[in-house]
């Protein structure tokens, strides 16, 4: 039995409305300069009247469309996301309605940042006992509702959006190879946390919503842990495959901020133009942002046939993993 799967299709969608630093000045005690020195960010797609379900929808269009498959095909619904719209049912329940579908598997998976990761990695597991699954996999988050806008060191940082491929066994012309995902975590709680809501922390009737709803982040602390266990797995996967570094043709790391994606480009030895970021225009859209980055990549010609990518994802829990696709 083959352990590979294949990308059959991509997609991506982010809210319309857009709030750019400039905008946030006039909210938020912050400057653009402080901003893009401290992040690179220049703007954040923020959603409007959208939720989780409409975002996935759409990028799940887009993918469905890329594959040249319809939705009936699909076996699983995967979504990776800690801001869906509902407790129950999941996103991945609401996305199968969405679609039309029943008599589906649709599950949430829960890794924050890594999560599209660690959802892929679960397809991959699905596609080799079950080889004629077709199974759509999504990575949507809103996070703009978990940002406390008063905290100018977090709300800063995050957009909404999603992401969507759609993993098959079955190689055809145009597919991504997914030659393998390693993971990896910590299981630590203090660092990067949303608290509320949760049943070591509930709500009763007429509670005042606290800070411990929103997300709170120890920055620091993060970027010397996001580089190190990113840098880390990345050598591990290509050292496991007979690859190096120099085999690597695109780098796509989570966009969390520009400081993370230069430095673990950096620690690897990856030059900067095969590094692709679009965390200048998107912000950091934790469970999105790497299959939105994966997505914009194939589509602007970034990422050609032929070529190794090789991805980086880092997140609460705390969390980190890394894949690499041959296109």
């Amino acid at each position: 039995m083959s352990n590979f799967s294949y990308i059959r299709g991509l997609g991506y969608h982010v809210p319309e409305r857009v709030y750019t630093n400039a905008d946030l000045e006039k909210f938020v005690d912050t400057t653009d300069e402080w901003i893009v020195s401290r992040t690179g960010i220049k703007q954040r797609h923020v959603v409007e009247n959208e939720t989780c379900l409409d975002l996935t929808f759409e990028a799940t269009q887009k993918a469905l469309k890329d594959s040249g498959m319809e939705a009936d095909e699909l076996t699983h619904i995967l979504v990776a996301t800690f801001t869906a719209d509902t407790v129950i049912p999941s996103a991945a329940c609401l996305l199968m309605e969405k679609l039309g579908l029943s008599n589906r598997i649709p599950m949430d998976i829960s890794a924050a940042c890594s999560g599209f990761v660690y959802a892929l990695e679960v397809a991959r597991a699905l596609i080799c006992l079950h080889p004629d699954s077709k199974i759509l996999v999504c990575g949507c988050e809103i996070l703009t509702s978990r940002v406390n806008w008063e905290d100018r060191s977090t709300c800063v940082l995050f957009g909404d959006g999603a992401g969507a491929v759609i993993l098959t066994a079955e190689n055809c012309q145009n597919s991504g190879k997914v030659i393998d995902v390693l993971l990896s975590s910590e299981g630590e709680g203090e660092t990067l946390n949303v608290r509320g809501g949760g049943s070591a922390y509930p709500y009763k009737l007429g509670d005042t919503v606290g800070e411990n709803h929103f997300i709170q982040m120890q920055g620091r602390s993060i970027y010397r842990k996001a580089v190190r266990s990113m840098s880390a797995i990345s050598l591990e996967i290509l050292a496991k495959h007979g690859f190096t570094t120099e085999d690597v043709d695109v780098l796509i790391p989570h966009q969390a901020n520009m400081r993370i994606i230069e430095a673990v480009g950096k620690k690897l030895e990856i030059p900067s133009e095969k590094v692709f970021s679009n965390v200048e225009r998107f912000g950091n859209t934790s469970a999105a942002s790497i299959p939105i980055a994966l997505a914009e990549a194939k589509e602007v010609g970034v990422i050609k046939n032929g070529d190794l990518v090789l991805l980086a994802t880092f997140g609460g829990g705390l969390t980190w993993g890394s894949t690499l696709i041959q296109f």
